[in-house]
Order: structure tokens, then sequence, then C-alpha cells
């Protein structure tokens, strides 16, 4: 049986991440990227796709775990009928080779622990060769190797294909195992100080959380969720990913699983937008360049996502030897999804240059020039149906929330010119454009009679992403039209109050089999929207229950299921901890308007 996904917590050092249950296991590393192939894989197979358990022997001992302060250190309370123990994970930000940190402190009494490594790369098909080495072991197969450094008082040996370490822990004593990733062709890399190390990465989490601006009363959440945020940026490039894994899903024994260890221009403008709201400039500075190198090229080229560094083949293959999360196959590693056209992603980059200029980013004609470009381009292009936000494996349609943003590329760019007239533009032909996509979508994506804004042109069906329309601007939140798409989207599209994205029942506008749960990142926009209606206490109530759902450390995943009552999807998800951030700022300022 796998533990939930919300049993895990996420430790990483902006590179890679990997993720730790609460029976002390790390179930989930890839290295030494976060879209490297996995060393540990029991997430989506067993134990014998690779994991490193450490935790006490007794079978009585119970844990309660929390992060250090305001960082991503964290630290695992086990108690047991004849003591206590601190289990300390984290992975320090690398100078070149990435380690996995483990430090065990004994805090009352005697306790007996053992560790279990089971290395198996390639996402758990490959075993590696181990062999004891300057009191180390290591493991090598193909290009991989992985140094395990184990404390001295440990008896340490190898079993079924695993390294064990068994040893014991007294009140005030501390020791560590640290793992270490490099070449397999290169030199053993330089070793850290574990103990000098777990400071070093507290001072950094610290400083860079410290330099948050949010003051409100949900800091503590705010602040988890943007420490996540930065967590899922890859630090040599300054690309975002959406998630840190792969195939977790949507639907327990479903098909819906897909890869989400790349960068999709969508999610990495709205974590910018998110880290923006919180003080946040160096990374958005990051972010626009790694952007710039990213789309380079001609502006019919541009992709939904790219790789880590800006790579643009991520081409979809299934892994059979895995069984899948709880059987939820197949486990796919690429997306095919980067093949497919979706106009939205031009208004969220337009909007996430806008908001950086706003925020004080320095204007510039390059970033500009790519940015006319593109707007330029869509101009001729947005009457062109799409695969649209949610990535419909359908045929293309009309979607509204795509024309909506395709208003708000327009009105960006407008606006840019307003601003800094010196740059150039069409901007009566902008004008233009964003007059006649407003008119088009009120008059063809409304459906009057129900008195709410459709998925499609000409469709019956219901989608949350309407509920960004005050959000965007594109209409004002007591807008007739808003107030009434609000109100039908509760009636029809959520479960037990949370917002599904759209209906997948009967013939789903997706062509997959199966449901999926709530989507928490539109229960988010539901909240938002409520505010800018008016609606503030409920906006709130719906804010708070959603905290709720958080685990134990403050993480969310993709979605939620009401019924089974537990998180589903890839995790954690940049997209609902987005959500997060943007109705607490929301909830604040509009406090503030009052």
């Amino acid at each position: 049986m796998h533990p939930r996904i919300e049993d895990y917590a996420l430790i990483g050092d902006l590179q890679t991440a990997a993720l730790v249950g609460r029976d002390g296991s790390i179930d989930w590393l890839c290295l030494p990227r976060f879209d490297s192939g996995a060393c540990f894989a029991a997430l989506l197979g067993g134990k014998d796709n690779g994991h490193w358990g450490l935790a006490p022997c007794s079978p009585d001992a119970r844990a309660q775990r929390s992060y250090r302060g305001d960082s991503l250190i964290l630290d695992t309370v086990w108690e047991t009928p004849t003591g206590s123990v601190r289990v300390t994970d984290f992975m320090p930000q690398r100078d070149r080779a990435p380690d996995v940190v483990r430090i065990i402190e004994g805090l009352s009494g005697s306790v007996e622990m053992r560790g279990v490594l089971r290395l198996r790369f390639d996402y758990g098909r490959v075993v590696p060769w181990v062999r004891a080495t300057e009191g180390c072991r290591v493991a090598i197969a193909g290009p991989d190797s992985v140094w395990l450094r184990t404390p001295a008082e440990s008896t340490t040996y190898g079993k079924d294909f695993s390294t064990r370490s068994d040893f014991t822990v007294a009140a005030g004593q501390r020791t560590a195992f640290v793992l270490t990733w490099h070449p397999s062709h290169e030199p053993r890399p330089t070793q850290i100080e574990p103990f000098t190390a777990l400071q070093d990465t507290l001072d950094d989490w610290h400083g860079w959380s410290a330099r948050c601006r949010y003051k409100g009363p949900y800091r503590e959440a705010v602040m988890r969720s943007l420490i996540t945020l930065k967590a899922l940026t890859y630090a040599p490039t300054g690309g975002i990913v959406a998630a840190p894994t792969t195939s977790l899903p949507e639907e327990l024994g479903g098909v819906r699983n897909w890869d989400y260890r790349y960068c999709w221009l969508r999610d990495a403008s709205l974590t910018l937008n998110s880290l923006l709201s919180a003080g946040y400039l160096e990374e958005a500075g990051a972010w626009r360049d790694w952007l710039l190198r990213a789309v380079a090229g001609a502006p019919d080229d541009l992709q939904i996502m790219y790789g880590l560094a800006g790579e643009r083949r991520l081409p979809e293959a299934e892994l059979p030897w895995l069984t899948g999360y709880c059987d939820s196959a197949p486990v796919r590693i690429g997306n095919a999804a980067v093949e497919q056209r979706q106009l939205d992603v031009y208004g969220e980059v337009l909007d996430s240059f806008h908001i950086a200029r706003s925020a004080g980013l320095p204007a510039e004609q390059h970033a500009w020039s790519i940015q006319r470009s593109l707007v330029d381009y869509l101009e001729s292009t947005w009457r062109d149906p799409d695969e649209g936000l949610w990535e419909i494996r359908g045929p293309r349609r009309h979607f509204v929330h795509s024309k909506v943003m395709a208003w708000v590329a327009a009105d960006r760019a407008v606006r840019a010119i307003e601003a800094y007239p010196k740059f150039g533009g069409e901007v009566d032909r902008w004008r233009a454009m964003r007059d006649e996509v407003r008119r088009e979508v009120c008059e063809r994506g409304y459906d009057a009679d129900r008195g709410t804004f459709t998925q499609f042109y000409g469709s019956r069906e219901l989608d949350a992403a309407t509920l960004l329309i005050p959000r965007v601007g594109f209409l004002p939140g007591d807008d007739p039209r808003v107030l009434s798409t609000i109100d039908t989207v509760r009636r029809e599209l959520t479960h037990d109050g949370l917002v599904r994205r759209y209906s997948t029942e009967g013939i789903a506008v997706d062509g997959l089999p199966g449901g999926e749960g709530t989507f928490l990142v539109c229960s988010f926009w539901l909240a938002d929207a409520l505010r800018l209606s008016g609606r503030r206490a409920e906006a709130q109530e719906m804010f708070e229950r959603l905290l709720g759902l958080r685990n134990d450390v403050g993480l969310l995943s993709e979605e939620y299921d009401p019924a089974a009552r537990r998180q589903l999807g890839n995790f954690p998800q940049a997209f609902s901890h987005i959500g997060l951030v943007g109705t607490a700022f929301g909830l604040q300022d509009g406090a503030r308007a009052h």
C-alpha cells in the first residue's frame, strides 16, 4: 500500500527535490535535476524500485514532523517506548554535487535505529553495483554514481540488494548520513560537513524568507507556499517546474497521469506573479531571462512548456516496469502536450511582463521586442481554435478562457505603450483587437438563457477558468454576467463546495476516460471571484476551508477528492500554492481598501 500523497513532505536544493514520507522513507528523488531519472521511485512502484528509509526499529514508534522555521529543512520527532529522537532531512544548496543529508539526534532515553538504502537508477529499473571504499558505500551503474557516508558508530552491511545500517542513539548524541550523487566517470566529489551544511542551509532559507513583504493574518500559510514555489525553481537557469513529480494520478486507478517536471509558461508566469507580490524581484529578473532565452525565435514557434534550460523536445513515453501510484498506470515521462496550441499563454506571458514592470523590474527594449512580436502574431491567430488551458486531448475548440487571455495580451501591450511610448508598436491596431475580442466573447461565449459564460463557443458546458474573468480585468467583478457565472459554477461545477475544472461525465470534452478530483486552484479562483464581486465574507470562508486541506507541513497537491478526503495529482503543485498566495494577498488588499 502506498502512503497517501499528503503523507509526504518536500526537501530540495533549488535544482531537484525529494519526497519524504511520514514513515521516514524518501520515496522519490531525481538526480541531478528535477527531470532526471529517479534513483528512488517507490512512489510510483514499490520499495524495490528504490527508497531510503530511516526510522526507529520499534513498531510502536510515532512521528510528528514540521519544517524548521521558514525553511525547507524537515524535522521529524520520533517517540518510542525507550526514548525519543529527531531526524532532520535537508538538501543544502549545492556548489556542484547534490547532497541529501539526514541528521539523527537523541532527545531522550535510547533509541535503536535502522537505515535501509535501495538505490535503483533509471526510474527504479537499474540495480547498481555497490562496494565499500574509504569508509563509504559507493553505488555505480552506467552514468550514475552515488556515495553514502555512514556514521562510524553504525553497523552497515548489504542485504537483499540493499544497504542497511543499524545503530543506537542516546540522549545528547548526534550523527549523520550523507548521500552524494555525481557522474560515474568523474572523481569522487568533495565531502560536505553535515552540521555546518545544516546551519548554512537554515541561514540561506531564513535570509530569503525575511524578504517577504506579506504581513497579513495568513503569513504562515503564505510563507510556506512561497518557500514551496521557490523550491520548484531551477536555480541555474531561473526556470520554474509545475511540480517535482510525474504520474501521481488525478483519479486513483485511472489513466490521467502526467509528467509535471517541466516549465509551463502559464505556471511559471503565475509563480512569478506570486513571488513578485511578496517582493521577490530578483526571481522575476531570473525568470524573465529564462523566458527570453526559451522563446527566442519565431513567435509562431512558441511552445506552452519547455525543459529546465529551455529544451524544446520533451517526448512522452511510458515506463511499464512501474505499476503506478496505487496501481494508477501508465507511468509517463515527458509530456506530449508540448505540441499543443494554447493561445492563453500569450496573455499570461504579456501579463507577467506587465506585472514585473509595475513591481519595479526595469523595462528593456529587447524584452519588449519579443513581447511585441508575440502580440503581433496573436493578432492574426486569436480567432483560431486551440486545446485550451486544460490541455484537452480532443478536438480543438474556441475556448472562452483562451479568448479572454488574448484580450489580456492586447490590453497589456496597449498599457505598455501608454506607459513607455518610446517602445513603439501598433497600438491602434491592438486597441481594435482588444475591443473585438471582448465583443466576440460576450456575444459567443455567454449563454444568456443560463446566465453564464461557457467553456467554449456554442457549448453548454461550464469551465472554472471563467472565474478568472474579473481577476484579469476583462469585466468588473460586479458585472451581472460575472455574478451569474459565479452562481452557476457554484451550483453546477462543485463537489462538496470545492470546484472541478469542468465536467468529465458522459463524453468528456478532454477525450479521456475516467474522472478526477476537484481542482484546488479553481477553488481559490472561486474565492477570488467572490471577493471581487463584493462577497468578502464568503471568499474568506472559502479560503480558510482550503487552508484546512493542506497536509501537516502546509503542502497541497493538484487536486482533492472530497469523498475520500485525500489529495490527488502531482505534489506539491505550483498551481495550488500560486492560488493560495494570490487569494491571501487579495483578501489583505481588499481589507485595506475598506
